[in-house]
């Protein structure tokens, strides 16, 4: 759940930091109030969505559809954010630029829907993967890895904008994004799993049940593909380190 939250977190917490330093940059302070009720209402949007989600997910039947939804978002996240990472500050410039031009109330509530629309598409992808992942684990565990994520993502959104190039972005997002492709992975095999328990597949659900059980969070096999989820993402980063000091080195 940390993991998931501060990959989340990070893009969510990046757009209102940049929002709020190009708003400086180019004069605009006014229009700094549009940023904070902007984000204040996406998180609030996102909170009650993850709720709502986490209630719905009581029935097989929609653990194994969230679960896969939530493997699709994981999926184009990545794809998305692979090739937006190097002109995110660029981009979201050019956008607020756009909405900040207009005069009087229109800027301001250009801003404000500019910062919720773009909050809430991060944070309704934590939501539905928080409702996919709650049924699986302790609620204490569960509750400290999210707020622990969290809080790492503003931590390193404030030092991004503060000290720039000391943030190595674009390896974060890589690295990150090989533990959410086997996260994404993880979280088919649990919506199959879901799906023949409540007798969704066109195939013999009891049999599939059974035999997909040791792949589940809780298996045999499903707790060596969780180790691997902190494991192939930190040997990736090792790597990539190694690799940049032998460059320096040459």
């Amino acid at each position: 759940m940390l993991l998931v939250t501060l990959r989340e977190g990070i893009e969510m917490f990046l757009i209102v930091a940049l929002a709020a330093t190009y708003l400086r940059k180019s004069g605009r302070v006014a229009l700094l109030s549009a940023v904070s009720w902007g984000t204040a209402t996406a998180v609030a949007a996102s909170v009650v969505l993850g709720t709502w989600l986490a209630e719905v997910a009581v029935l097989p039947k929609w653990e194994a559809l969230l679960a896969l939804v939530a493997a699709v978002l994981v999926i184009t996240m990545v794809i998305y954010m692979l090739k937006a990472a190097k002109h995110l500050r660029r981009d979201i410039g050019a956008r607020l630029e756009a909405a900040a031009v207009r005069t009087g109330r229109g800027a301001w509530l250009g801003v404000f829907l500019f910062v919720v629309l773009m909050v809430t598409r991060e944070g309704m992808e934590t939501a539905f993967i928080t409702a996919s992942l709650f049924r699986q684990t302790d609620t204490a565990h569960f509750a400290l890895g999210a707020f622990g994520g969290l809080s790492l993502a503003a931590a390193l959104a404030w030092t991004w904008v503060r000290y720039g190039q000391l943030v190595n972005l674009a390896l974060f997002f890589k690295v990150t994004s090989v533990f959410l492709v086997l996260f994404a992975f993880q979280l088919v095999i649990y919506s199959f799993h879901e799906a023949t328990e409540a007798n969704l597949l066109p195939l013999d659900n009891a049999y599939w049940h059974v035999a997909t059980e040791p792949y589940g969070p809780e298996g045999q096999y499903g707790a060596l593909l969780t180790y691997l989820l902190v494991l192939v993402p930190a040997a990736w980063l090792m790597f990539a380190g190694l690799k940049t000091r032998l460059a320096a080195a040459r």
